[in-house]
C-alpha cells in the first residue's frame, strides 16, 4: 500500500507547537522524537524495567528533534493541504526561537520533508534474515515460510514470530535450550514463565516432557504462542494461557523455565520455588553475565541449590535445583 511520510525537524521547543499544527490540519498519525525521552528511560522506576539498552538507543540522544506524520496515498494528493501546513510553520517560526542557528524564520525552525513509501518494501523485509538456525546440537529453528529438511537426529521448531517477538536465535534462548536437554527427563512437567512466542516451551515438548504449560501476561504473546504451538501440531501437549504467576497458577512442575531478566527472576524466584516438585529444577536466563552472582544470591535466598551457571557472550543462563 502508498502512503506518504512527512518530516518536520525542528526544535525542543518546536515539538509541542508542531503537533498541535498537524492535529489542527486534521492530520493525527505522529511520531514525536523527542532525544529527551531517552533521559527519561535512563531514569528506572523500577529495577526491572531494563537491565541493557542498545547503543543505538543511546544514540538518539544526539539526534535532531522532528515530528514524523502519515498519510495515506501519495504526497500529490495533499498538496492543498501541504500548502497550509507550510504556511503555519511559516507562522510559528516568527514567535519560535531556534536553538540551531542565529534567527528564526521557516527555513531556521523548521524543515519540511515529505516522501512517498510503500509498505510492501519494508514491513515483512525483516523475514530476509530469519533463516534456519541451529541452536543447539539437537535443535533448529526454523521460520514457517522457509522449506528445511532436517538431518539424522535433528528436531525442528517451527515459529512466526510476527514482528513483535524474538526469532529464537538470541543466546539466551539457546542457552536455556541447552539446560532443557540437560536436565529435563522423559515425562516431565514443565512451566515456562513468559513464554513469549512460545519456543522454550515447543522445545521442551520436543525432548519429551509429558505436559508443558506456559504463562504469559502479554495477551497477544500468548496467541502468537499459541499459533506456534499449533504450527508444531503439539496442542494436545503443550497449553498457553494469559496469567500472572503470582495469581492463580496451581501447577508444580519437574522443570521451571524463566528467559525474562535479571531482576524478574530475582523477583519471581521465590513464587518459581513454590510451582516446582522438590527436587525440581528452576532455568533463569535473560541476565546479563555481570549480574548472575546477584541472581544466584537471589535463587539462594529463595531455597534454591545454583547446580550449574553457563555462558554465552554477554549473556547466562542459570540452572537451580529446588531444595527439598
Amino acid at each position: 500500500m502508498k502512503y506518504t511520510e512527512g518530516t518536520i525537524t525542528t526544535t525542543l521547543a518546536g515539538l509541542e507547537p508542531v503537533s498541535a499544527l498537524l492535529t489542527r490540519l486534521g492530520i493525527d498519525q505522529l511520531v514525536i522524537n523527542d532525544p529527551r525521552d531517552v533521559d527519561d528511560l535512563l531514569d528506572k522506576k523500577n529495577s526491572y524495567d531494563w537491565d541493557y539498552i542498545d547503543d543505538g538507543v543511546l544514540a538518539l540522544k544526539n539526534a535532531e528533534p522532528s515530528v514524523v506524520f502519515y498519510l495515506p496515498g501519495s504526497p500529490a494528493e495533499y498538496d492543498e493541504l501541504f500548502g497550509e501546513l507550510r504556511a503555519g510553520l511559516d507562522g510559528l517560526s516568527d514567535g519560535l526561537s531556534d536553538g540551531r542557528t542565529e534567527g528564526s524564520g521557516a527555513d531556521s525552525a523548521f524543515a519540511l520533508e515529505v516522501k512517498e513509501a510503500d509498505d510492501g518494501e519494508w514491513k515483512d523485509r525483516w523475514k530476509e534474515y530469519f533463516k534456519p538456525a541451529r541452536i543447539t546440537e539437537r535443535i533448529t529453528v526454523c521460520p514457517s515460510w522457509e522449506e528445511y529438511e532436517p538431518g539424522p537426529g535433528e528436531k525442528v521448531i517451527t515459529i512466526d514470530p510476527g514482528q513483535a517477538f524474538g526469532t529464537g536465535t538470541h543466546e539466551t534462548t539457546s542457552l536455556c535450550i541447552k539446560l532443557i536437554e540437560k536436565y529435563l527427563k522423559p515425562g516431565d512437567e514443565v512451566l515456562d514463565v513468559g513464554s513469549g512466542s512460545g519456543i522454550l516451551s515447543i522445545a521442551a515438548c520436543l525432548e519429551g516432557a509429558g505436559r508443558v504449560l506456559g504463562i504469559d501476561i502479554d495477551p497477544v504473546a500468548v496467541e502468537t504462542g499459541r499459533e506456534n504451538v499449533a504450527l508444531n501440531g503439539l496442542s494436545d501437549s503443550v497449553e498457553v494461557i494469559e496469567g500472572d504467576l503470582t495469581k492463580g497458577v496451581e501447577m508444580k512442575a519437574d522443570i521451571v523455565v524463566a528467559n525474562l531478566m535479571a531482576d524478574l527472576v530475582i523477583m519471581l524466584s521465590a513464587d518459581c520455588a513454590r510451582h516446582l516438585k522438590p527436587g525440581g529444577v528452576f532455568i533463569s536466563s535473560g541476565i546479563l553475565a555481570e549480574l548472575s552472582g546477584k541472581v544466584e544470591k537471589a535463587l539462594a535466598d529463595s531455597g534454591f541449590e545454583v547446580i550449574e551457571t553457563v555462558y554465552d557472550g554477554e549473556w547466562c543462563a542459570i540452572a537451580a535445583k529446588a531444595r527439598g
